[in-house]
Parts: C-alpha cells; structure tokens; sequence
C-alpha cells in the first residue's frame, strides 16, 4: 500500500505506512518533525510503535547531525539468514535436541563464552579500533568490564533476539538469527546519549523531547560517535556471522549431512548510515527499519508463533528506500506479563519447539502485530521472496 497517512505538526511531515499508530507514537513523531536538522520528511514504518526519544520503526534522515538516542543502544541489532541442503521431511520428528544442541553451544541472556569463541585475527581488527575510542573516553571504558565484549562474541543476548530453524514455502529448511552489538554497544549507546544531553543543555538547545539531543557535525563528540557507532554496527555483523557458525557446527550431529547455501543477508534494523536522498548527502538513521533499495535482499520477522519473510526491495523513494524489521509490539512486556499466562504461551507456539515458561510471556505472540497486516501495509516497498514458518525458537 501507499502513503496512508501524512502529519503536518513540525518543519517537516512525517508519511506513514499504516493507519494505526498510538497516539503517543504519533506525538514523538510529530516532536522529530521539529528538529532543524531533518530532511525532507520523516517516514513511519508499517510496524511503528512508542520507543523511547524515537518511534520504533521510523527512518529519520539528518543533515550534518545524529540523534544518538535515534539510534538506540542496541547499536546494530538486526537479522541473519541462511538457507540448508535439507528439506523438511529430513527433520527429526522430536526437534528438542536440536533446540537443547543450540542452547548448549550458543551462551543466551547475560551469559557469554569462557573465551573467545571467534579467531583471534579477527578479535584483534575490532581491538584496534575499540582501544582508540576507550582511549579518550575513559568513562566509556569504566562501563564494560574487561574482557567482555570479545567473550560475547557469538552470544544472543535477551529480550526479542532469537535463534530459529524456519521452513519455508518450498519446504526448504533456514536458520534464522536476530541479534546486536550486546553488553558494548549497549554501552556505547548509553554514554553517547547522555553526552548528547549535556551538550544540549550546555549550549541550551530547545529541544520537544530531552532524548532527541544530537550531536552536530563539528561538535566536540561527533566524530567520536561516528567512530564508536560504525564500531558497534561491525561487531553486531561479526556477532550474527559467528553466532551462526555456531549454531550450524551445533545441529550437523543431529541432522542428515547438509551445506550452507550463500548466505542470504546480513543486515541491521537499528543503525545509521551516511545516504543520499531527496538531493542532499544525510546521516540516514533506520530505528527499527531495514534498509530496501531496489533488488536489496532483507528479513522481516514475525513473533516468535507466526512467520517470517525473506524480501526484496523495491527502492521507495518515499521510505527512504526503507521497510518494516518486523511485528512491531502491540504492548509493553510488563503489560504481556500481567495479561497472558503460560496456557496462552502454550497455545500460541503450538507447533514450535521453544520455551513455553512464565520467563518468555513477554514475547508472546499476542503482544505483537499481525505479521500480515504490517506485510500487506508495505507492498509498495517489498516483495515477498519466501515464507518461513519457524519449527524451532530459541530465545535468551
């Protein structure tokens, strides 16, 4: 579908891809819309909801500025996808081992490898770079214990990332992972924003919303943020291409011997980029977008009981050449928590191997969008390659 909905509440409109936004998106919507620094408009995406300073799910393109509180602190947080030698009926009729093979050689929540699980060359390219920003933000470097961040390399993390084996329209079996930059990038995000802060109030910048502060090109921190943030978007693709491996060398014992296709994509859904659009060079953030340029592959995930898409880009200009990341939530986790109970987690995953316990009701199914409305709100921005029905979840 089209453009459904344009406000104009600030220097720019904002073009929405759906009818249905909270009215509390709408108003952090319409407060981004005031910033001197946007270009052109902003676009809301088909699975836009509430986030904090920035609606989850908007493309927001800056001149010579970045919001890190846009951004967010799950710097690069995004999907990954490939595609195996087996067809479904290759599958084992009991799929908990490979649901337990998966838990057992991938640490999830705040737990992380004893060591290093990736090559050290590797390790070493990421130090490099990493020593520099520590360097001159000491306060950064008190926020993460020593060691961590490589040791949670290959790690998933908590909340909505997850590890599935998916099936799709040609009965051909998928892995498919979402994750970020982890503990580091989280940190990055925190102390970045807060920095933002100071420097707005210190040169009294009126702002509609405190976590919309930015950094301008030529301010004290902005290179430094640029360097830190490209950072973390690297280290969250490293961490999808190693947690993967793991998760292949994991499920080849308990499955008929198979290769990996090419992979199919590698991508973020919270990041930004430097683009050109609408005749100007602009620091592009996508908070809960994907990138979809003409013929661009990407993924659009589901909740953890529906289904998921593989996608090509039709190259909107109106989007930003962007699309929807997923669902989108429909309420908070402490609302799923209160409103659902383990029977309905039960219920609503009937099919799928994963955890049912009270500790997963925040990702229950009913707290998220219906995965077709939001698709079918966006057929003007992708086309549906494949289908994926996930038969196995794992979740942190």
């Amino acid at each position: 579908m089209p453009i459904r909905t344009t406000i104009n509440k600030g220097r720019v409109p904002v073009k929405i891809f759906t009818d249905h936004v909270e009215p509390a998106a709408l108003n952090q919507l319409a407060n981004i819309a005031q910033l001197p620094i946007v270009h052109s408009h902003i676009a809301a995406m088909p699975d836009v909801h509430l986030g904090i300073g920035a609606t989850v799910g908007s493309v927001i393109p800056t001149l010579g500025a970045i919001i890190p509180a846009a951004v967010g602190v799950d710097i690069g947080c995004g999907m990954n996808a490939v595609r195996l030698t087996l067809k479904a009926h290759q599958l084992p009729d009991s799929l908990r081992r490979i649901r337990q093979a998966i838990e057992s050689r991938v640490p999830v929540g705040f737990d992380m490898h004893a060591q290093a699980s990736i090559q050290r060359k590797s390790v070493n390219q990421l130090d490099a770079v990493l020593a520099q920003i520590l360097g001159k933000h000491p306060g950064l470097a008190k926020m993460q214990k020593p060691n961590t961040w490589p040791r949670q390399l290959g790690t998933l993390g908590g909340g909505n990332h997850f590890i599935e084996l998916c099936v799709d329209e040609n009965q051909d079996v998928w892995l498919m992972l979402h994750s970020g930059s982890r503990g580091i990038g989280n940190a990055i995000g925190r102390y970045f924003i807060s920095l933002a802060k100071k420097d707005a109030q210190r040169h009294q910048l009126h702002l509609p919303d405190r976590d919309l502060a930015y950094f301008s090109e030529g301010a004290e921190h902005f290179d430094d943020y640029v360097q830190a943030v490209e950072w973390a978007q690297e280290y969250a693709l490293v961490n999808r291409r190693e947690m993967m491996r793991l998760v292949v060398d994991a499920i080849r014992p308990q499955l008929p011997d198979f290769t990996v296709s090419k992979e199919a994509i590698n991508c973020h859904h919270n990041y930004v980029a430097r683009e050109t659009h609408f005749g100007a060079q602009v620091f592009l953030t996508r908070k809960g977008a994907i990138a979809a340029a003409r013929d661009q592959l990407g993924i659009i995930p589901g909740s953890m009981g529906a289904k998921s898409f593989i996608v090509r880009g039709k190259g909107n200009s109106e989007s930003f050449c962007s699309c929807a990341h997923g669902a989108g939530r429909t309420m908070s986790r402490t609302q799923a928590k209160r409103q659902f109970t383990q029977a309905d987690m039960e219920s609503q995953t009937r099919g799928v191997e994963c955890r049912k316990d009270k500790g997963v009701l925040d990702e229950i199914p009913a707290a998220y969008k219906d995965i077709d409305q939001v698709m079918a709100n966006q057929s003007d921005l992708v086309d549906v390659v494949h289908t994926l029905k996930q038969v196995v979840c794992v979740k942190g």
